[in-house]
């Protein structure tokens, strides 16, 4: 047979039987080598990305790209998933300096960093889908989503995905308490293109304020800077908007320099009233001293298209401020399709989402919610007051000494926060403590009335956890770790309390761990509160605020370029330009 026949036949069967060209052949013909193979194998053969025993990969949705989000994906190492990230944004941004944004101390695209950048660096590889979820079906395990951008036909195209574990990190948006012209006249400080609306706005005032036609009262009106909302983002917007107008824009509009007003407005007693007293009084001071108004106790009624209207908490009377730019920054909102999916899960009575300590959605197995669209549902002491003394009391006497209940002393301060936060009030080192005191000295044992008397106010401490961006990613990073762990844990049904020994639950349930809060108030000056009730204030904290923020960027890239900015700003100033 000669070589050409040969050649012939072994063509003819690969065309015959195509599983043949996954075949590894080598034969070898009149002293050379003829090598046929592809890199399909009809063999399984283990991947670095495959999970063990061929088993298929759980598929995992995440929908959106913030804090939470981002720090789950950065922090999932296993390739036992196959991810897809749902988002109508394709970038992760610092929300923290979208205040620098609107007056040009940063710029826009220094603080994002496109999500394929992070997601592909590292860990199993994630899909990306720039679209926004409108729709889950929690029973077929569905997410239903339509593209942010509108197709050929002139609408938008719509898919569904479906999930195995599905990850809801949707954030939230703000809250207008269905005030009368706050969606149609006031801006928001949510997003980056927010900060800068809000920058083009700013300049575009002093703009029309120059102008020689216009008068002087509206001249007036136009310049004045009405900010809603004391908490930290409407204080940190308030100052950068002051130092702004002082340190540059004055400068380029001498004529209308002294017009300049900005009104901050608290429903509160207070502006920072999340900070520690003292942070509050020097904010307030430093505002009065900075000519920043700050108006406490006046509540926002009504906002029309030139002016502003407050009812006054201390004389009942609704004022009218004339205005020309407004910023609402206060309390949050739930996006509508969670609102909806709320509706589907039983939660109707909710402002947000509820999860169990484990980060799992109420009443679902397969779906967890992190970051400003969902709170922990925390469990009260005292609900499971009869099972915890249960656990204790092996002898079934229906008493216990102390030794019995330090049994599940450890157990009882990792279940329910609010022991902590308990003993830290009363000054006592442990539970054990608070268990001796109610057992007085005249009792030897303890009974489950006296247990009960020993816990009953523990419950009056328990705190929702803040909507900031520390919380959000360490949610993130606890979901990832559980996820990371998850095969390697045996699969037992979750139950209310986790004791040792029990195995009534796979994971410890998530602790917030608080590393202090920063407030910026202009000027270089800013203030910290850190943990063990240590506060700063001054100049130096401004530069530990710097040093901390550059440290946070998610990238070297976004690294350099915030710093960047800020060497800019010292040389050069702010930009003006309205772009």
């Amino acid at each position: 047979m000669s070589k050409f026949t040969f050649y012939e036949r072994i063509s003819r069967a690969f065309r015959d039987n195509p599983q043949l060209s996954r075949v590894l052949i080598v034969s070898t013909i009149s002293g050379g080598g003829l090598v046929a193979f592809s890199s399909a194998s009809p063999f399984p053969v283990a991947h670095a990305d495959s999970p063990a025993h061929g088993s298929p990969k759980k598929k995992v949705v995440v929908l959106g790209t913030g804090w939470a989000a981002t720090s789950f994906l950065k922090n999932l190492k296993s390739s036992s998933y196959e991810v897809e990230v749902v988002s109508p944004r394709n970038y992760f941004a610092f929300t923290p300096l979208l205040p620098s944004v609107t007056n040009g101390t940063v710029d826009a695209r220094s603080i994002v960093e496109p999500i394929r950048n992070i997601v592909n660096k590292r860990g199993p590889r994630c899909e990306f889908r720039e679209a926004e979820c409108y729709k889950i079906d929690a029973a077929k395990k569905k997410v239903y989503c339509k593209s942010t951008q509108v197709s050929n036909l002139g609408g938008k195209e719509e898919f569904s995905i479906d999930y195995d574990y599905l990850i809801i990190a949707v954030g939230a948006r703000s809250n207008t308490f269905n005030t009368p012209g706050v969606e149609e006249n006031c801006h928001f400080l949510k997003e980056v293109e927010d900060a800068q609306r809000i920058r083009r706005n700013v300049i575009d005032c002093f703009e029309r304020a120059s102008l020689p036609s216009v008068s002087d009262d509206e001249k007036r009106r136009i310049l004045h800077f009405v900010v809603v909302g004391g908490g930290p983002t409407g204080v940190e917007f308030a100052a950068e908007l002051h130092d702004f107008a002082i340190e540059d824009l004055a400068e380029l509009y001498p004529s209308v320099k002294d017009l300049v007003k900005i009104t901050l407005l608290e429903a509160g007693d207070h502006i920072l009233n999340m900070f520690d007293k003292r942070i509050t009084a020097f904010a307030e001071e430093k505002f009065q001293r900075d000519n920043i108004h700050v108006k406490t106790g006046s509540m926002v009624v009504k906002v029309s298209e030139k002016d502003i209207s407050t009812k006054e908490r201390s004389t009942g009377q609704t004022v009218s401020l004339p205005y020309g730019m407004v910023v609402w920054s206060t309390g949050i909102g739930t996006r509508p399709f969670v609102m909806e999916f709320m509706k589907q899960m039983g939660q109707t009575n909710r402002r947000v989402l509820a999860t169990d300590e484990w980060l799992r959605v109420e009443g679902s197995d397969s779906i967890y919610a992190v970051g400003d669209c969902a709170t922990i549902n925390q469990r009260k002491v005292m609900e499971d007051i009869a099972v915890i003394f249960d656990k204790a009391d092996k002898s079934k006497s229906g008493k216990l000494n102390i030794t019995d209940a330090k049994e599940v002393v450890t157990d009882i301060c990792e279940r329910y926060p609010q022991v902590e936060l308990y003993l830290k009030k009363k000054k006592m080192k442990n539970i054990v403590d608070l268990l001796k005191n109610a057992q007085g000295d005249g009792r030897k044992h303890l009974d489950i009335e006296v247990f009960k008397s020993a816990l009953g106010e523990v419950d009056s401490q328990m705190k929702n956890l803040p909507a900031t961006a520390q919380v959000a990613a360490q949610q993130g990073q606890y979901l990832a770790d559980c996820f990371n762990r998850m095969e390697e844990c045996e699969k037992n049904p979750e139950g209310p309390l986790r004791f040792r020994g029990s195995g009534r639950h796979r994971f410890h349930p998530f602790r917030y761990k608080h590393f202090g809060q920063f407030a910026p108030l202009g000027g270089e000056q800013a203030a910290a509160q850190l943990p063990g009730d240590w506060v700063s204030i001054g100049r130096s904290t401004q530069w530990l605020w710097y040093s901390v923020y550059a440290s946070k960027q998610v990238s070297w890239r976004t690294r350099f370029l915030v710093v960047t900015d800020w060497g800019k700003r010292f040389i050069f100033g702010r930009d003006s330009s309205g772009i």
